[in-house]
């Protein structure tokens, strides 16, 4: 009897580990060291070698948030995330524009900074653990776009989890990209420069978008950004953990996931999304990364996501790919929100500011009239 039991216990274990072997997808250690010939692709920033005051304000925001949560109900805790997510917008003037819009059937709004040509549009998709977040949250990243560009951008509110699955981010990032393509602030109008642009989560959207624009034969992105983005959903990079202690906003959120044993994430993770966890929708890293558009990426030195932007740049050059990888040091995941306190936000948008100067067609000499429907 006790010989059954021990065999029926082994057959479970075998098929469990097996199972999530098979979530787990190709081992991509060997994703982990760069090819010296790509060392040209890949730009290290700092401002020092100890944390300044405009980390520390910073990080005593997020140690509020942490105490914050701690008071809160379990049950309120994502209601809460999503209101401080939205307040970030709070106390800044801006100059663009906010019109909201339906986006084929997406919910989004248009950022219209002065003076923008109405061709040239960023399809923005925010980040927030597919979980919060939103237009309201990210109108600092989404504003500084639109300058950049010269051009609107469209901010998609795409269906959130768990209200919804996991694949209605995706769906709604496909319909946004169809539909902006041939429509623009002021009415349907055809695209001349394009952009699509995310951060953490939505970088991650932005990515499996790209490829997935390429594999329809769309009209590809004249470029794209991905900010911090998460690309494994295997969760098998080594920063998850060596970075936990350092990484201030991700480490107090999910660190306690870490202590998980990878084989039970690798199940929740198909139970809860229905998606193979190595699944390219999901974990872009597992795709095929050729024939993409001019690809930036930024991340943390200090991050838990590091090694999924160094994995998905060290693949995506191998397959001959334009994409360019800058860390920063010190700075919290998708610091760029937090423009324009901090140098290295300030610093990153110089360097998107580059790239897209250099990716994108030359601006119309005139542009667009300026639109002039009512703010939201």
């Amino acid at each position: 009897m006790i010989g059954s039991i021990l065999l029926t216990l082994l057959i479970l274990l075998v098929i469990w580990f097996a199972v999530a072997r098979y979530l787990s997808g190709a081992d991509l250690r060997s994703l982990d060291a760069p090819a010296k010939a790509d060392e040209a692709r890949r730009q290290s920033f700092s401002t020092g070698d100890s944390l300044n005051a405009e980390h520390r304000q910073v990080i005593k925001l997020l140690a509020d948030l942490a105490t914050q949560m701690k008071r809160t109900p379990l049950k309120q805790h994502l209601g809460h995330l999503r209101r401080f997510m939205d307040s970030l917008s709070d106390g800044h003037e801006f100059t663009a524009r906010f019109i909201p819009v339906d986006a084929g059937g997406v919910k989004a709004e248009w950022v219209v900074a002065p003076g923008s040509d109405s061709s040239r549009r960023t399809l923005y998709i925010h980040g927030g653990a597919w979980a919060m977040g939103s237009p309201l949250s990210h109108r600092v990243i989404t504003s500084k776009f639109s300058e950049l560009t010269g051009g609107a951008v469209l901010a998609i509110d795409y269906r959130l989890m768990p209200e919804n699955p996991r694949k209605a981010s995706i769906e709604d990032s496909r319909t946004a990209y169809r539909w902006i393509l041939d429509n623009g602030p002021d009415g349907p109008e055809p695209v001349s420069a394009l952009v699509v642009a995310g951060d953490s989560a939505g970088g991650n959207l932005t990515l499996t978008t790209i490829a997935w624009a390429r594999d329809q034969g769309l009209r590809a992105a004249d470029a794209a950004v991905a900010l911090s983005p998460a690309t494994d959903g295997t969760m098998s990079g080594r920063t998850l953990k060596t970075n936990l202690a350092t990484d201030v906003m991700l480490g107090a959120q999910f660190g306690r996931l870490t202590r998980i044993p990878h084989s039970l994430l690798l199940w929740a993770s198909w139970w809860l999304n229905r998606i193979r966890p190595c699944d390219p929708d999901i974990s872009p890293v597992h795709g095929y990364l050729g024939n993409l558009p001019p690809l930036l990426i930024h991340a943390s030195e200090d991050e838990m996501l590091l090694d999924d932007a160094q994995r998905y740049v060290n693949k995506a050059l191998a397959s001959g790919s334009p994409v360019q990888l800058q860390t920063w040091r010190h700075a919290v995941h998708v610091w760029q929100m937090f423009y324009p306190q901090l140098t290295e936000a300030r610093q990153a948008f110089e360097e998107i500011g580059r790239f897209l100067q250099l990716s994108l067609p030359p601006a119309r000499q005139e542009s667009s009239p300026a639109v002039s429907k009512a703010d939201d």
